[in-house]
């Protein structure tokens, strides 16, 4: 908990409003009648706070706080028959609270929002009945009155239904939204934000999301019990009828109408509840209606709550806008991003005699029937930059997330030893405590929070010390100007930096980087490699998957390439490339070329013209100028990441490119129709295949008899072994009978361009086989395709002419049987540094 100015201000804002309202009911400002409402408006702030904020930090909806509330009501009507001291009733009431809110939270934390909603709807509907059975406690439907209440510490007596409780309510409710709002500045509510909002990347920075739920439903739980005290000392009589259900559903709608998760809010809840039935009377219109209508209008004027609303208001009026990030700039400077210009420099060599501080042995990890690693062996040391390298699929990324402790449903066997703890078993939050930090891909941020508070999340408690920690490294990592900012207004370059600071804030001893240069312009990248060597010369040790080669070979002291889910070849940048193993499980094995129908047709199917793409900051395509060739089979080429799918997409017309024009067909000409096999085939698995392929029909508005006779016609281009099984799921199918159906399916709408996302990955050879002889029988039969493929020389055997993608540019096109284009298309493949050392080396074979 960070104590600022701010912090304080805020904060006294409450204590100072009780002692306020306090002054004006003692001096009569207030009148007695009016003095009750405002001491229940208090009392019912605290409870609208304790849902508001659980909801709004953890993502839990309650509907059992009123079981909580008669917990505390209850507790104050016991203790004052019984004569206990008002202490003795606070600590019980909030100790029970908090110990039935923990069994809740962790009990429903498996479990979806729905869930734990209908758990704490059972937990409150059993406490109504415990309530009107435990006659001897709670009196029944009866009620019980509440007797006053001694202090222990000579604090005086608190008589129920008088002043003196109007006014301890009041005060006692300002103490708790000034602890709210120091809340707000706390690594709790960080805590619980970031597990609300990304559960498996909160693993990886060491935050149990159960153990977070738990938390924060015990301490949303014990303020609860203590409103409930405070209630049945203003009210001086508990019954049943005041905690139903309806209850319940009229905390949420407060909820709801201040604004959730906010502190001031709960404050606009607080008074809507006290004064909803005064307003119902005077205007002689039942509860529930105006309660309806109020409700109504808030969700549809004022989505977000009042309090928010009115503070976009202010910050309208005041003129408030962020910098030039939100239009998009993001002006950071080299050296505070880490180094000079140019390429990074390696500080230090790794220690070559040093013992392993990561050893992989013999890991095999299988999900169903597909093993993703089998047998894969690999260590590295400390101050060593491992790279990983391999084709889509080759089990990279789950090693990673075998080695993090973030892999889930799947058999797992071999050992993963780290500085000689043996992992396996291992929570994923464990092993961030032991030193094993880990990035993304995609650059997975806690949205809801700011750049430092996602740097500050790491910690348990964030104290001013931490704060100026987290400020350098915001600084080293060239994101102080940005650290208010929240990650959705950032581009994609600076959320891929966040990424790296926040892995890095605990100084990891193992630091796992997953295509920490994906997505990148050529300056971040620089930056992001001299990031690594920076953490390579402090003695960390750096295991790094990427596509893009040329600058994952300038920061990797090794290099071990990975296919099939198994190491098969390991060297130096420099000459891991000049294995044929590597090179073929990139490229593929050059086999006999297909048999194509000859080009006679010169006619433009689909043209593109400098067409670029963007997901965000992110640049998926750069410029590209293509023209497809009716009845032509061209292949699109290149790494993972390389553009392949946005380009299939825009060609298929399911995505609007950011810039540049497509064409399709002629003018005048009968309208082309194309049809998109995405990778991963996409098929509804729990529909059989007859239903996948009506589905199909249905979307190009085929019914009735002719989708009949079209569906029969697709049929017989499947093989004899799945038209027979036309009513088996589609889920029991083979992985290369999946594909045919998924093609299958795209015939549905007869297109005139067929477009083939990887169509054979994670098959076995002999399947790929057969699809690609399928494939190969619809381009005899004039059918214009187009195969995104990452094989090269798959490609070269199955199409006319081959387009190679490099980070998202046309790095080469030719004639796929011209063997001088092969040579040209394998240095494109791999691009940059990569390309320059196969022409080295076929210099050197040349000099030989």
């Amino acid at each position: 908990m960070v104590f600022t100015r701010s912090n304080l201000v805020w904060a006294a804002l409450g204590p100072v409003a009780g002692l306020a309202l306090i002054a004006l009911m003692q001096a009569g400002a207030i009148p007695a009648y009016q003095a009750y409402s405002v001491a229940l408006a208090a009392v019912y702030a605290i409870v609208v706070l304790s849902v508001g904020l659980l909801a709004g930090w953890s993502g839990v909806w309650s509907v059992g706080h009123p079981a909580f509330v008669a917990v505390g009501a209850y507790f104050a009507a016991y203790g004052g028959a019984h004569q206990w001291p008002l202490e003795w009733v606070l600590v019980g009431a909030i100790t029970s609270c908090a110990l039935l809110g923990a069994f809740l939270g962790y009990a429903g934390a498996r479990f979806s929002v729905l869930y734990i909603a209908l758990l704490t709807l059972a937990f409150s509907l059993v406490s109504l009945e415990v309530i009107n059975r435990w006659t001897g406690v709670t009196g029944g439907d009866q009620g019980v009155a509440v007797s006053p209440l001694d202090s222990a510490l000579g604090l005086g007596t608190v008589p129920s239904g008088g002043s003196e409780a109007q006014h301890f309510a009041v005060l006692v409710a300002g103490v708790v939204f000034a602890i709210g709002v120091f809340a707000r500045s706390s690594a709790l509510r960080m805590r619980l934000v970031a597990a609300k909002a990304h559960p498996l990347v909160a693993r990886s920075v060491g935050i149990v999301p159960e153990a977070q739920t738990a938390l924060s439903f015990a301490v949303s739980a014990a303020f609860t019990g203590l409103a409930g005290v405070l209630l049945g000392l203003i009210t001086g009589f508990v019954s049943p009828d005041t905690f139903s259900l309806n209850f319940g559903v009229t905390i949420i709608a407060a909820c709801v109408l201040g604004g959730v998760g906010t502190v001031s809010g709960a404050v606009v809840g607080g008074v809507y509840l006290a004064w909803v039935p005064t307003v119902a009377d005077a205007v002689s219109v039942p509860q529930p209606v105006v309660q309806g209508v109020l409700l109504i209008a808030a969700l549809i004027f004022l989505p977000g709550g009042v309090v928010p609303f009115l503070g976009s208001l202010v910050r309208r009026a005041l003129g408030r806008r962020g910098p030039g990030l939100l239009d998009g700039e993001h002006h950071v400077s080299a050296a505070a991003a880490g180094g000079g210009d140019g390429a990074p420099e390696r500080d230090r060599p790794a220690t070559d005699d040093a013992a392993p501080v990561l050893v992989v042995d013999g890991l095999s990890v299988r999900f169903g029937g597909l093993n993703a690693l089998d047998g894969a062996s690999l260590d590295v040391r400390p101050g060593e930059v491992l790279a990983v390298i391999g084709p889509n699929g080759a089990g990279k990324t789950t090693l990673l997330n075998a080695v993090s402790g973030l892999i889930g449903g799947a058999r797992i066997s071999g050992a993963v030893d780290y500085a000689g703890v043996r992992l396996m078993g291992t929570r994923a939050t464990a092993r961030r405590r032991l030193g094993i930090a880990r990035t993304f891909q995609h650059a997975e941020t806690f949205s809801e929070l700011t750049v430092a508070e996602n740097v500050l999340c790491t910690k348990r408690w964030a104290g001013a010390a931490d704060l100026a920690r987290a400020d350098e490294l915001l600084a080293r990592t060239g994101l102080a100007d940005v650290a208010d900012r929240y990650p959705a207004e950032l581009p994609f370059g600076l959320q891929k930096r966040l990424d790296l600071a926040r892995a890095i804030a605990e100084e990891p001893k193992l630091l796992i980087l997953d295509e920490p240069f994906g997505g990148l312009d050529a300056t971040e990248r620089r930056l992001a490699a001299q990031q690594i060597v920076r953490l390579r010369a402090q003695g960390a040790a750096v295991v790094i998957i990427d596509h893009v080669l040329d600058d994952l070979f300038a920061v990797a002291d090794r290099v071990v390439a990975f296919d099939f889910g198994k190491p098969i070849g390991s060297g130096e940048p420099g000459t891991i490339l000049k294995d044929p193993h590597v090179r073929s499980s990139y490229l593929g094995l050059i086999a006999t070329r297909a048999e194509l129908p000859a080009r006679a047709d010169e006619t433009v199917a689909i043209s593109l013209r400098d067409v670029s793409h963007h997901y965000g900051g992110v640049a998926a395509l750069h410029d590209v100028h293509l023209d497809i060739g009716k009845g032509t089979v061209i292949g699109v080429v290149g790494a993972n990441g390389a553009g392949k799918s946005t380009l299939g997409k825009i060609i298929h017309g399911s995505l609007r490119p950011s810039s540049g024009q497509v064409r399709i067909g002629e003018p005048g000409a009968r309208p082309i129709r194309s049809s998109l096999v995405p990778e991963g085939r996409a098929l509804f698995k729990t529909l059989s295949l007859r239903e996948n392929l009506e589905v199909a029909g249905y979307a190009v508005g085929v019914q009735g008899s002719a989708l009949r006779a079209r569906l029969d016609e697709t049929a017989e281009w499947l093989p004899e072994r799945l038209r027979g099984r036309l009513s088996a799921a589609a889920a029991g199918l083979s992985g290369g009978e999946q594909q045919i159906l998924a093609v299958a399916r795209a015939l549905m709408a007869r297109p005139d361009v067929l477009i083939l996302d990887e169509p054979a990955l994670g098959l076995a050879p002999a399947l790929v086989d057969e699809v690609y002889a399928r494939i190969n029988q619809l381009a005899r039969d004039g059918m214009t395709i187009v195969l995104l493929e990452q094989l090269l020389s798959r490609a070269l055997t199955s199409c006319h002419e081959v387009v190679v993608l490099h980070e998202g540019r046309v790095a080469a096109r030719g004639d796929a049987s011209d063997p001088l284009f092969a040579e040209t298309a394998e240095l494109a493949y791999f691009g940059g540094e990569a390309a320059t050392l196969l022409k080295l080396r076929d210099v050197n074979e040349l000099e030989a």
